[in-house]
C-alpha cells in the first residue's frame, strides 16, 4: 500500500479536473493521493502549453502521483523516466480511460483488447524507473469481454505496485451504475493492493464498496467536482462510523475561493477565468438559485469579477438580489 493508512483513500484521474490547483485543494481536505491529468507518452508534445501544465508539480504535497498514456512500451518508459525526473514519486498507467479521442487511438482503456501488449507496456515501464508504478483499468472492454481480472493477473506479474479498478466496461463510459462483482474477484485474486472506482459518492457508499470488494482503498472522481470535502467527510466515517458536520455556507465559500483564485493564478487570468465556469457550476450544483447564478458567473470576464460574486452569493441571505445588482 501507498502510504501508512490502513486503507488510501485517494482522488482519481479526470482529464480537465484533475489540475494542480484541484490535486493540492483534494488533499488539503484529505485526500491521500491525487493522480494528475493524463499526461500524453508523445516527446514531441511535452513542450505544449498543456503539457507543461500537467506536468507542473512544483509545491505540491507529496506523493506526486503522474498518469502517462500512450501505446508504444518504449515511448512510454521514456515517458515515465522523464516524469520521475520531474519529481514524480509514483507512475500511474491509463488503461482505463472510455474517452473516443483516447480509444481512437488505441490508448486509455482500448489497450484491454491487446493482453499481450498490456504486458509489454507493463514490463517497459516497471523496468524504466525505481518508484512505484499503478495501474488503472476498467472491468473489461465490453459486457461480454469482461477481461479485467486476466489483466489484473498481468500486472501482478509485471511487478505492478497497485491496481486500480473502475467498475464498469469501456463501452458503458460513465452511464449505468457501476458493478463491483468484478472488482472483488480482482481482489481476490491477488497479492497486491487493489483499488475501488467507480459511484462512489457517499461516506456510506464508500463503506458499502469497501465490505463488497475487500479493496485495500478507494479512488474518488465525479464525486468529487465541486464537493473536495467528501474526502474528509468519507474519512470521518470510516475511522469512527459518524457523520461529520457538513460545511457551512461560509465554509463552502472560502473553499470556492481559494479554489478560484488558484486556478487564476495557475493559468492566467484569462483561460483561469473560462476555467473557473465549469468549477462554479459543480459547486453550485443543486443549490437554490444555481441556474442564474452559473449564467452571470459565465458572463463575467475578469478574476475580481469572479471572486466579487462569490463572495456577495455567499454572504447575502437573500443572494437573489446579488444577481439582479451583477445582471
Amino acid at each position: 500500500m501507498i502510504g501508512d493508512r490502513k486503507f488510501l483513500l485517494g482522488l482519481a484521474p479526470m482529464a480537465g479536473v484533475t489540475d494542480k490547483p484541484f490535486r493540492q485543494l483534494c488533499k488539503r481536505m484529505g485526500a491521500d493521493l491525487a493522480v494528475s491529468e493524463m499526461t500524453t507518452s508523445d516527446a514531441s508534445l511535452w513542450h505544449t502549453r498543456k503539457s507543461l501544465q500537467r506536468m507542473d508539480h512544483v509545491g505540491e504535497p507529496e506523493p506526486v502521483s503522474v498518469q502517462i498514456a500512450g501505446t508504444a512500451p518504449e515511448q512510454m518508459a521514456e515517458a515515465a523516466r522523464h516524469n520521475v525526473a520531474q519529481g514524480a514519486h509514483i507512475i500511474d498507467i491509463n488503461m482505463g480511460c472510455p474517452a473516443k479521442k483516447v480509444c481512437k487511438a488505441w490508448a486509455g482503456s482500448a489497450l484491454m483488447r491487446d493482453e499481450g501488449l498490456v504486458e509489454r507496456i507493463l514490463r517497459a515501464v516497471v523496468a524504466a524507473v525505481d518508484v512505484p508504478v499503478t495501474l488503472k483499468i476498467r472491468t473489461g472492454w465490453d459486457r461480454d469481454q469482461r477481461n479485467g481480472p486476466v489483466i489484473a493477473r498481468i500486472a501482478e506479474d509485471c511487478g505492478i505496485h497497485t491496481l486500480a479498478v473502475h467498475g464498469r466496461t469501456r463501452d458503458q463510459k460513465y452511464e449505468g451504475c457501476a458493478e463491483y462483482d468484478t472488482i472483488a474477484r480482482i481482489k481476490q485474486s491477488l497479492n497486491i493492493p487493489v483499488l475501488a472506482n467507480g459511484d462512489i459518492d457517499s461516506p456510506q457508499k464508500a463503506r458499502f464498496v469497501l465490505d463488497y470488494t475487500d479493496a485495500d482503498g478507494l479512488l474518488i472522481g465525479r464525486a468529487a467536482q465541486g464537493r473536495p470535502w467528501i474526502f474528509r467527510e468519507i474519512r470521518h466515517y470510516l475511522d469512527t462510523g459518524e457523520h461529520t458536520a457538513p460545511p457551512s455556507p461560509i465554509e463552502v465559500r472560502d473553499i470556492l475561493l481559494g479554489h478560484l483564485q488558484a486556478l487564476h493564478d495557475f493559468y492566467g487570468e484569462a483561460a483561469g477565468v473560462r476555467i473557473a465556469r465549469k468549477h462554479l457550476g459543480w459547486y453550485a450544483r443543486g443549490t437554490p438559485g444555481h441556474e442564474r447564478l452559473r449564467a452571470v458567473f459565465n458572463r463575467l470576464e475578469s478574476a475580481p469579477a469572479q471572486l466579487d460574486l462569490v463572495m456577495e452569493w455567499f454572504g447575502d441571505p437573500a443572494a437573489s438580489r446579488v444577481l439582479e445588482r451583477v445582471a
